[in-house]
């Protein structure tokens, strides 16, 4: 569908799984159901494989192909460059882009180490003296609830804020037979489930409380080291043949950390949590009240005044599907909740919004690199066994 009034945004995707398929949804969705200033245009799908990548195509609503992705930052139709692929990639892929003058958005983590977030941040400065924008896809900031939390902080409904606590539980790996993956695989993912589900709870607790973390103290574990390849491709990521292929990364990371307000915090990620599907679990305490949130009940957010009577005070449970909260009034009536795919598309109309009025799309590429900092203090803390591992700034 196109909107002949509305200047075009001709978007050229690089990856076509999981990420590349929510993210197609996304660019498909957006402008059915807001009044955007741009006309997002699904122009080229990018993948390794050409059959793979033509009916990937076909199927996602993407009007061509390529498989190189170079190739797609030398066409002249496409003005924004969407990133879906693992980690070792982001950094080549996101400053090439930039410099052939591409807006660009890339999933999270930003990167697999500081350095190259640095360079992506640097290229990314560098990009936005020409109007190029980049952002980082931390799309749980997206999800109503958690966008009515920030506000409500932010208007000081907490008050002076002194606990954080954040945790993302999932178990899909809980299984020891379960099979190796790029996920599994520190060359490919740069970690385990620190980077891949814990920078999006360092990503939400920030959002949310407005401030930044300092500091850290932290452990690391691998339950299962050894996994076994899988049948169908013999071979993943460089690593080849039958047998079992050595794990590399993270299994779990828990953390304790300090906000710059003050506020003490304590992380935990893991894959090995059974029967946690997606639990993303916030709660924020303050001087004048809390709130919590978890994403297995993502239309809901609890909400402690303090100031009511002790009599009747008690965690208030909000529904936040009114038109008056965060993205909801162009969806569907009061009490008709969101899902998972939601996420994305309002981060598309984040981003398209600020692209079009010239302004920086948030978070930044300065934003993902700061997160990538908490990650590999995070990484340098368990390793040295230290108590306390401040974060550079």
């Amino acid at each position: 569908m196109t909107h002949p009034a509305r200047p075009p945004l001709r978007v050229g995707l690089i990856g076509h799984a999981f990420m590349g398929a929510a993210h197609s949804h996304a660019w498909r969705t957006a402008p059915r159901f807001f009044d955007l200033p741009l006309d997002p245009q699904l122009t080229v799908l990018a993948g390794r494989d050409a059959a793979r990548v033509t009916e990937a195509a076909d199927r996602l609503g993407w009007s061509s192909t390529e498989t190189d992705w170079q190739r797609l930052l030398e066409r002249d139709d496409v003005d924004l460059v969407d990133i879906c692929t693992p980690g070792d990639t982001h950094a080549e892929m996101a400053i090439a882009a930039l410099a052939a003058g591409k807006h660009v958005l890339c999933e999270k983590p930003l990167a697999n180490t500081v350095a190259e977030a640095e360079a992506m941040a640097a290229a990314a400065e560098r990009a936005a003296a020409s109007g190029v924008r980049a952002m980082v896809g931390f799309t749980y900031r997206r999800v109503p609830a958690v966008a009515f939390a920030a506000r409500l902080v932010a208007d000081g409904r907490l008050g002076e804020i002194r606990h954080v606590r954040a945790q993302y539980l999932q178990d899909w790996i809980a299984d020891p037979a379960a099979p190796m993956s790029w996920r599994l695989q520190r060359e490919k993912a740069g970690s385990g489930a620190l980077g891949d589900i814990g920078a999006h709870i360092v990503d939400l607790t920030q959002f949310i409380t407005g401030q930044r973390i300092t500091g850290v103290s932290a452990v690391l574990e691998t339950f299962v080291r050894k996994r076994p390849l899988p049948a169908s491709s013999g071979k993943l990521g460089g690593v080849g043949g039958e047998g079992m292929g050595e794990v590399t990364v993270d299994d779990a990371a828990v953390f304790l950390g300090r906000f710059t307000g003050g506020a003490l915090a304590t992380f935990e990620a893991t894959r090995f949590a059974l029967g946690r599907k997606n639990a993303i679990r916030i709660e924020v305490n303050g001087s004048a009240g809390s709130l919590a949130f978890d994403f297995e009940d993502m239309n809901v957010l609890h909400f402690y005044d303090g100031s009511e009577p002790a009599a009747t005070a008690g965690f208030r449970r909000i529904v936040v599907t009114e038109p008056e909260h965060p993205y909801v009034g162009a969806w569907w009536p009061a009490g008709h909740g969101l899902g998972y795919e939601h996420g994305f598309t309002h981060q598309i109309v984040d981003l398209v919004t600020a692209l079009a009025a010239g302004e920086q799309p948030t978070p930044s590429f300065a934003d993902g690199l700061q997160v990538q900092r908490v990650l590999d203090a995070v990484e340098r803390s368990a390793a040295a066994r230290s108590t306390w591992t401040d974060i550079p700034t």
